[in-house]
């Protein structure tokens, strides 16, 4: 795999809140917050799962994003002052598996994601009404040099 850099990410909080992610393996890669005051166990992580060559050719790629959620328990603290410190009480993954065909081109690649992000982002049964300029992103899609960009469309090994 190419250099791997930090990943900034927004919530949807309003105002957006601002997550870096700094890798911490590239073995498998993966990313992790470092949030301050949060335990290891509940920063936000990304990994790339999979990026294998099927036996009829095409590339099968799996990204994963897990969202910890924390929760303290006895948060108006006991008549000493104790408030439990606070700790992970589900995760919420979301995993995204392409297959790309040994045909299919950059553009084939780089089309179905700008699909994807376009439904994932906002898209919506009225025309013009999405919150993303197709043009841009695809060109976003085709020529980003952000890692997941890049490890969707040329694999694991893109330089």
């Amino acid at each position: 795999m190419s250099q791997m850099t930090n990943i900034l990410v927004k919530d949807d909080s309003n105002p957006l809140v601002e997550f870096t992610l700094v890798p911490i393996t590239n073995d498998r890669p993966k990313w992790r917050a470092q949030v301050p005051g949060v335990p290891l166990d509940g920063q936000i992580t990304i990994e790339m799962l999979a990026n294998a060559r099927l036996a009829d050719g095409s590339n099968r790629r799996v990204l994963k994003l897990e969202l910890p959620v924390m929760e303290t328990l006895g948060a108006s603290g006991t008549s000493a002052g104790y408030v439990a410190p606070p700790k992970v009480a589900y995760r919420v993954p979301v995993t995204i598996t392409m297959v790309v065909p040994a045909r299919a081109v950059t553009a084939d690649a780089a089309n179905a994601l700008k699909l994807l992000a376009g439904a994932v982002a906002g898209a919506s049964s009225t025309t013009a009404t999405g919150t993303l300029d197709g043009a841009s992103v695809a060109d976003a899609w085709k020529n980003g040099s952000g890692p997941f960009t890049r490890f969707m469309i040329y694999g694991e090994d893109a330089t």
